[in-house]
């Protein structure tokens, strides 16, 4: 059975406009797939480190939001160069950053 799912390009492009209107900045590295590209979304804390969050599906089927490496915690190094690589297997994704000290994912709670 398919799954009511909003389309990526809208979901991602509310959520932006609410980060705009609250002037919290925000970045789309990464337009993959308008319709059903999964997202990658860096948080940047503004002192070289982030975290890097991915979309995986739990066991029941619902999409959640977990690290994409093994370390939570990353240099922004280190996720620029995950980020390239998974764009490089996935073009369909969409990657985006917020930067937000308090590392608080913006598309979480949606």
């Amino acid at each position: 059975m398919p799954e009511d799912r909003i389309p990526t390009h809208l979901w991602a492009g509310g959520v932006m406009r609410q980060l705009a209107m609250e002037g919290r900045p925000a970045y789309v590295m990464q337009k993959g797939d308008a319709s059903g590209g999964m997202l990658l979304v860096k948080i940047a804390l503004l002192d070289g480190h982030c975290y890097l969050k991915t979309q995986q599906r739990d066991i029941d089927g619902r999409l959640g939001w977990v690290s994409a490496l093994k370390d939570d915690l990353l240099t922004e190094t280190r996720a620029d160069e995950y980020i390239r690589r998974a764009i490089d297997r996935d073009r369909d994704l969409w990657v985006i950053e917020v930067e937000d000290r308090d590392g608080k994912n913006p598309f979480e709670d949606i």
